[in-house]
């Protein structure tokens, strides 16, 4: 089982919605791109954001993104 489960990550990334908007990320599948995209970039040799045990670079970003240290944003904010 994977820990932080999918809903807590969810419920992390959309954490700061206002009550009415849309959520950031809606499916598994975006969380999924956010950690492996992060994952690929501490792979090429980026710092990880968090102090931490691991030395996956899969489990250190599903670490940054459950403590917010790095935030999935949408299509149109990227675009900016």
């Amino acid at each position: 089982m994977l820990r932080p489960s999918y809903n807590d990550l969810m419920n992390v990334v959309n954490s700061e919605v206002e009550e009415g908007e849309q959520p950031v990320i809606n499916s598994r599948y975006s969380i999924v791109l956010a950690t492996s995209k992060r994952a690929r970039q501490i792979i090429a040799g980026d710092e990880p954001l968090v102090d931490t045990q691991s030395n996956k670079a899969l489990s250190i970003a599903v670490e940054e993104l459950e403590e917010g240290k790095i935030k999935i944003v949408g299509d149109e904010e990227e675009s900016e």
